[in-house]
Parts: structure tokens; sequence; C-alpha cells
């Protein structure tokens, strides 16, 4: 039941099948989730090493927890209390971190591409756990997990992403992924911050919010990443707020069982209103509740599956 691909970098190299079942085993690792019990040996005698480069909450401990309830042993690496501040290179610090014999690595790095030079350098599996604004495949994969759940498919569904798609790696990781499985995916915000290259296959850009929420599915809510920004992309925040802020009277437009979505961490009130995200039409925290189940299906393919 393996994937046959040894890291989870991007999509690239992943076949429709492999993904699908990436998801169809995540079922497996909810009921695990479920028991009284949550654990199981499947990663008996494996180590994990999360290198996370820059701050993470969510992705970070899902992970851990993930890796910890299949049984792995986790090396846990602090770049803050790292040779990193004397001046240690990103290649030297993985190369040190491998010879303490890690079978995988979950790299999380404010450097576009950085997973794939661990990779290169490791020679080990790699997840990459968000790189720069290039790529965060698990958050894209447990948001599909999260819509599956909801909908009992992705084929043909209307998927808005609303705000900051010029600097985010989940809307990048999203369109990519959601493209491939069938989903009609528009991506909305202003038009500094829509990169057209985006714009193929099943996804569509566009800053005209009305037309971009109506008839929606699924409409997702961005973080504006302001420590991304040196100015000159928003006019004030106050403005964005009343062009672009995910909201009820904007859900109107939606179709009547859409769903709101929101990877986190949210400012509330500023891209979606406290309202909304507390609503019987939000699904956050499902979001982070699939995302360890995801996280453990992708573990398994990767380290164990493929065997």
């Amino acid at each position: 039941m393996g994937t046959g691909v040894k890291h989870l970098l991007d999509f690239q190299g992943w076949t429709v099948e492999g993904i699908q079942g990436i998801l169809e085993t995540a079922d497996v690792m909810k009921e695990v989730l479920e028991r009284p019990v949550k654990k199981v040996p499947a990663l008996q005698g494996i180590t994990v090493c999360t290198a996370f480069f820059e701050n993470s909450t969510r992705t970070r401990t899902s992970f851990e927890l993930a890796a910890r309830r299949m049984s792995a042993d986790v090396l846990t690496f602090a770049a803050g209390a790292s040779s990193l501040s004397k001046g240690e290179s990103l290649r030297d610090t993985i190369e040190t971190l491998n010879a303490y014999k890690v079978d995988a690595f979950i790299v999380r790095h404010h450097a576009s591409g950085a997973a794939h030079q661990v990779a290169k350098f490791s020679g080990k599996s790699t997840i990459n756990a968000g790189d720069g604004r290039r790529a965060h495949p698990t958050q894209a994969l447990l948001d599909a997990y999260t819509m599956l759940k909801e909908f009992g498919k992705l084929e043909g569904l209307k998927v808005t992403i609303v705000g900051d798609i010029l600097h985010s790696r989940v809307a990048r990781s999203n369109a990519e992924l959601l493209d491939l499985l069938g989903a009609d995916v528009t991506l909305c915000g202003p038009a500094t911050l829509l990169p057209k290259e985006l714009q193929k296959g099943r996804v569509k850009l566009t800053n005209d919010m009305q037309a971009a929420v109506k008839d929606a599915d699924v409409v997702m809510a961005l973080r504006l990443q302001q420590e991304r920004m040196n100015g000159g992309f928003l006019p004030s925040m106050s403005e964005y707020a009343l062009t672009y802020q995910v909201n009820e009277r904007l859900l109107e437009l939606a179709k009547d069982h859409a769903i709101v979505l929101h990877p986190g961490p949210m400012n509330r009130d500023l891209e979606i209103s406290g309202s909304l995200a507390d609503s019987e039409r939000s699904r956050i925290i499902a979001q982070v509740e699939y995302g360890q189940a995801i996280r453990m299906s992708v573990l398994y393919h990767l380290l164990v599956g493929k065997k």
C-alpha cells in the first residue's frame, strides 16, 4: 500500500492514487485516535527528527504527536538554541543530526527550497512542514481531508481561498493538490497579493470577492503575513478587512451547505470575523484534529508502507 515516493516536499511526482492512499489511510489513523489508548507500534524502532527553523504551534505539535502515537522516537531540534546562532550552515546542522541515525526529517524553514536541500544533504525521507512561501503539503492534505469528510468527494467542489495569496505556501499547496484531485479553485485577494503564475488548470484568480464566493462549497481565509511584507501591498488593515474579510454577510453568497476553513493562526476580525470562526459553519477545529491523522498517514506511507 506504499506510495513508492520517498519524500513529501510538494506534490510533484505524486499520483492521484498515491494521494488517495494517504487520505484513505488517514481514516484508519483517525480511528486509532478515537481509542482509549491512542497508540500503535507502526514506527517502533524508527527515529524522526522535527527540524523547525521557523516558529510553529499546530504543525510541530501535530507531527510530534503523530510520530509518538506510532511509537517512533522523536528528536526535537530547536533552531533558537542551536549552533545556527554561531554561524553553522544548514548543511552542517543536518549532517550533524543525521549522524544520530535519524530515519526521517520533518522540516520547516523560512527559505523556499530548504526542504529539498535537507533531503539532498541527509539522504533520508524528508517531509516539508513549510518552506518560505513555496509549499506546505501536509496542510493541503488535511484541508482536503476536511472537505472530504464534509462532502464525501473533492471532484467538482468549488473552493475559494481568500487573502494573502502571494506569501501563502498554504494557498500554493492547496491549489496544486485540489487541482490534481478535480476541485475548482478560486484564489481571491487584492491585486498586489495575487501572483499570476498560479492561474492554470482548474485554478482561477480574481480580486472580485463577491464573484469568488458566489456558489462556493468551501471558503478558506488566509492570514495576512505582515512579517513577509515590506510595505506597499495594502493601503491599510481596515480597508483590507472592509473588502476581503470572510464574514457572515459574505457567506450568504456561498451555497447553503458551505463551510469555512482557516489554516491558522487567525487574526480574528481582520481576515475572518470572530463570530464566523466560532459558528456552526466553521470547520477550523476539525482541521486541527484531522491534521494528526493525516500526518500519521504520511509518516506511515513514507516509512512503513513502501516496505
